[in-house]
């Protein structure tokens, strides 16, 4: 029977039968996974733990732990840790923590105890923690002991594809005997995939299809089981679900063993948690492919739940303008689009695949080519019907377009003086939370940007993309890229530089910002405490940026420039002044205007009309390309009016006692604050499990860049790319070649780089663009050629490889790497 929280306070030795649920804490993760398996009424071995209590008096208890050996019969038995932050849904701690298999007499099992608390502070443990952000002196030990299995056959289970992702599915490896072989990877096992199909088989392997068919049945029972099981526990309320799993629990990993017998034993259960979430559930028929967005605007980083809400309606309404009807899903936090009506449409499919290339990088487009040979998605005939706003946008767009191609100056002007405008426009508050709310509805809703800016910023976009067919036989990438670098007109560059400007104004104060911590020195500024040299007028010009500015649900600079305390330290730390970012700048104009005339010259000597054909449209790419960022910019004002917003009526709310805190109201969506302002619903249990689900997809590494329906990552289907172990490849996005120390950097919030340094990051966004005024080049995981990152990297000449799959991974912090920008390649070094 159970025993409640207050029953077993002080008891240092707990039966698993005895464990209820709630006693994470007593008894660990391992622990409770197994006695949770027990009241779902599985096989699981007899046992006992030895709790937390026992560990924090730092002594083994003796006695009780032996007299629960003896209650087991004796003989061998397994000795698990069973950690408090083990086994969670986020962190599983899978071979962290030690494990002690066929232990045998009192004194064995005692000293086995005393290993497992040590492991708690092996190195391997505590890099785990600081990698999940799991605090040291948070973590306590208990140890789970069970009776041995005397094993035929044993192995582990997965109810998801632990490797591509896919649901649906499950993998099982085998081995004869124990299974610690399959655990520990030291011996061939049998693998199988199991996917319900009567064409499974057990042909050489050391289980029957009759086994297999238990394992998957079972898999999914205890999977579906637990996620019941959680939701009827007392006293939880179960936050809304961001991000869907098709209606199934969390997909488990699974030990277990088949005894002399024949009997099925199951040893651990635990969450899988490497595993990205899965799309939501449709009622679309078929596999569906769903392409990642975010990446484009250069964030891999989760997007807050009112951040992915006024999000999705601003990119909703943007293609729309555009004749585009996109449904736009939040997976993981991170803003995905479904596009399989365009990928089967027999006159889409192919202009997707160069779309891809252009707006979303060779990671997407490879996904998507592959795809094109995948029978699901073969093309179908479909009814078609005229888009109105398609219709009404194309005679407005062929005007802009042609208008900003003929006067570009004229072009210019129009944008620079909407962005002045946005920047100066006054705006007043009304006094009432509903008021509030009304309005940010109603800007929500209306987030589109003037025609003075869309329509230059996409003649520059067109004409920079129009360069590789016109040229081709006459240029290189190499040579077409290097146009396109030193690029003028450029928000983000005029930012950076004048960033530049404010660091050569601060130099009389160099020791000060060099030896001050940046959050220090943005508590100075803020109080009004520190010298004037500029920093003022900078954050009022680009206060409204920050990384993942996209996202209202994030601080800009203004209210908080640490990052930009960071970004003037490695400023002032360039010495040589060769090594200025201004003169870096001045240098690849001049290379990109010396390659234009040149250029030119040879598109015309090959055919006149081609060449003077090229010669416009390169002179044009230099007088429009820059324009690239301002959209972005410009659509920057209405986010920091919203955020502003929604904070008051968050500090409102939390005067009211309905919120912790202000921002809580970033991790609501619209309607689910409308429901609070309304009602007075109490959602803080929501508010603070979706700070926990943000907080661990903050930690995530990698992000799919295309998934299926069933939660596939598509690039895992894709042959890898050969290697010599040194050479990592990518794609080319600004020329050159560098060698220098690599800085891997995943938050530039607080990064420190030394002049010539290189940057090694997920993505880069605007936000980042700081740190290119020190850095030696740039590599990347994600991206495209004309994003942001590789864009203000070709403006100050800084050779750039973008798409390299997880280079945080394989480059080291402080390793020597080459940068061939031309070859698209990054060599290790030393």
């Amino acid at each position: 029977m159970e025993k409640d929280a207050e029953e077993v306070a002080g008891v240092n030795v707990l039966q698993l039968t005895e464990i209820g649920s709630g006693q994470q804490d007593l008894v660990g993760g391992k622990a409770a996974g197994l006695a949770g398996l027990i009241r779902l009424g599985e096989r699981v071995p007899d046992g006992f733990c030895v709790t937390t209590e026992a560990y924090g008096s730092g002594e083994v208890p003796r006695a009780e732990v032996l007299a629960a050996y003896e209650r087991l019969g004796g003989g061998p038995v397994a000795v698990r840790s069973s950690a408090t932050a083990e086994d969670l849904p986020h962190a599983s701690f899978a071979g962290q923590q030690d494990t002690y298999l066929g232990v045998t007499g009192g004194e064995a099992l005692i000293e086995a105890v005393e290993s497992c608390w040590a492991s708690l502070h092996t190195e391997r443990a505590t890099a785990y923690r600081e990698a999940h952000g799991i605090p040291h002196d948070q973590e306590r030990m208990a140890v789970v002991v069970q009776r041995m299995v005397d094993a035929e056959t044993a192995g582990v289970l997965f109810t998801a594809d632990p490797v591509t992702g896919r649901r649906g599915v499950c993998v099982v490896d085998a081995a004869p005997g124990p299974g610690s072989a399959v655990v520990d990877g030291t011996a061939a096992v049998d693998h199988y995939v199991l996917d319900g199909t009567q064409g499974e088989s057990a042909e050489g392997g050391c289980l029957t299809p009759d086994r297999l068919k238990e394992l998957r049945t079972t898999g999914e029972r205890v999977r579906d089981l637990l996620a019941a099981g959680r939701e009827r526990a007392p006293g939880r309320e179960q936050a809304p679900r961001r991000a869907a799993t098709n209606g199934r629990g969390q997909e488990q990993d699974i030990e277990w063993a088949y005894d002399r017998d024949g009997k099925l034993w199951l040893l651990q259960a635990r969450p899988v948690t490497t595993l990205f979430p899965a799309p939501p559930p449709t009622d679309k028929p078929g596999t569906r492919v769903y392409v990642e967005f975010g990446h484009v605007q250069g964030m891999l980083r989760p997007a807050t739940p009112m951040g992915m809400s006024t999000l999705k309606s601003m990119l909703a309404g943007m293609l729309a303008g555009f004749g585009l009807t996109v449904e736009i899903v939040d997976i993981g936090g991170r803003l995905y689009g479904d596009l399989t009506d365009a990928l089967r449409d027999p006159s889409t499919r192919q202009r997707l695949v160069k779309l891809m290339a252009v707006d979303f990088g060779p990671r997407a487009q490879k996904a998507v080519e592959h795809l094109l040979d995948d029978p699901r998605f073969a093309p179908m005939k479909t009814s078609r019907k005229r888009n109105a706003a398609a219709m009404k946008t194309g005679p407005k767009a062929a005007v802009g377009i042609l208008g900003a191609l003929a006067r570009p100056e004229r072009a210019r002007a129009r944008v620079f003086g909407e962005i002045e405008r946005l920047r100066e426009e006054p705006v007043t508050d009304p006094a009432t939370v509903a008021e509030l709310l009304d309005l940010v509805e109603r800007d929500a809703e209306s987030s589109t940007l003037a025609d003075a800016i869309v329509w230059p910023v996409v003649s520059g976009l067109a004409v920079s993309a129009a360069l590789p067919p016109l040229l081709k036989g006459v240029a290189s990438e190499d040579e077409i890229r290097t146009v396109l670098g030193g690029m003028p007109y450029n928000v983000t560059i005029e930012m950076d530089l004048a960033l530049w400007e404010v660091a050569r104004r601060a130099e009389p104060y160099r020791e000060m910002l060099l030896s001050t911590p940046p959050t220090e020195l943005a508590r100075a500024q803020r109080a009004g405490e520190l010298p004037d040299f500029g920093l003022d007028g900078f954050l009022r010009a680009y206060g409204v940026r920050s990384a993942a500015e996209i996202d209202v649900g994030v601080e800009r600079w203004a209210e908080d420039p640490a990052p930009v305390f960071a970004a003037l330290a490695n400023c002032l730390r360039v010495t040589d002044p060769e090594q200025a970012p201004d003169r870096r700048f001045g240098r690849a104009a001049e290379r990109a205007e010396s390659m234009l005339v040149g250029l030119a010259a040879r598109a015309r000597r090959e055919q006149a009309l081609r060449g003077r054909l090229a010669g416009f449209f390169l002179r044009r790419s230099r007088e429009l390309s820059g324009l690239r960022e301002a959209g972005k910019f410009a659509g920057l004002y209405a986010l920091r009016d919203r955020r502003r917003r929604l904070l008051l009526i968050g500090a409102q709310l939390h005067t009211q006692g309905l919120f912790t805190a202000a921002d809580d109201v970033m991790f609501l969506d619209l309607p689910e604050l409308r429901t609070v302002v309304e009602t007075g619903a109490d959602l803080r249990a929501t508010i603070t499990a979706r700070r926990a689900e943000y907080e661990r997809e903050l930690r995530r590494r990698t992000v799919p860049v295309a998934l299926l329906s069933d939660g596939t990552d598509v690039e895992t289907l894709l042959p890898a790319p050969p290697s010599d172990g040194r050479t990592l490849t990518g794609m080319g996005a600004a020329s050159g070649r560098v060698t220098g120390r690599a800085r891997v950097v995943r938050d530039p919030s607080g990064a420190a780089l030394d002049p010539g340094d290189i940057l090694v990051a997920p993505t880069t966004d605007p936000g980042w663009t700081p740190l290119f005024l020190t850095a030696g080049g740039l590599v990347t995981e994600t991206g495209a050629v004309m994003a942001h990152g590789p864009t203000v990297a070709r403006e100050y000449g800084i050779p750039a490889v973008i798409c390299v799959p997880a280079a945080t991974t394989h480059i080291r912090d402080g390793q020597i790497v080459t940068v061939d920008g031309a070859a698209g390649t990054v060599t290790l070094g030393s």
